[in-house]
């Protein structure tokens, strides 16, 4: 009886350092992103690997929901789902149709099976002006 209960009181710290430690890379990624500029003008940034792929946006009953970086999912900031990349990446998106471009911070994750190769928020869509289409093929860059 009482390994029991000191068991349960061991798990009981574990998990509560678990949760204090996500929330601690949580909070460093938010004030990470909140110092970077994600302005499609800036040029300090160095471009270390281009791919091409396909964008999609989030359907709006995600507004609100937490992201699987701990985030809480905003259609109005600029961000994205991608497959691997890591939380906090910086992504410099090219509608492949129209040219116009788009900087994004990585901040959730994608279904390994998905087709798509990231999904963005409504606001990141809006700038690349692909609303009405659903899906647009993007150039990404990833920048350091």
């Amino acid at each position: 009886m009482i390994l029991k209960l000191l068991l349960t009181i061991i798990g009981m710290c574990l998990y509560s350092s678990i949760l204090k430690a996500q929330q601690t890379n949580t909070d460093t990624l938010r004030s990470k992103h909140d110092t970077l500029s994600l302005s499609n003008t800036d040029t300090s940034w160095t471009i270390t690997s281009t791919t091409t792929g396909v964008a999609s946006y989030y359907a709006k009953r995600f507004n609100g929901r937490r992201t699987s970086s701990g985030e809480i999912f905003n259609h109005q900031k600029l961000t994205c789902a991608h497959k691997t990349l890591p939380f906090g990446t910086v992504l410099v998106l090219t509608n492949l149709r129209n040219n116009k471009k788009v900087t994004v911070k990585v901040n959730d994750r994608l279904p390994q099976k998905s087709k798509r190769t990231v999904d963005l928020t409504l606001k990141a869509a809006k700038e690349l002006d692909f609303i009405t289409k659903g899906l647009t093929k993007v150039k990404i860059e990833i920048v350091k």
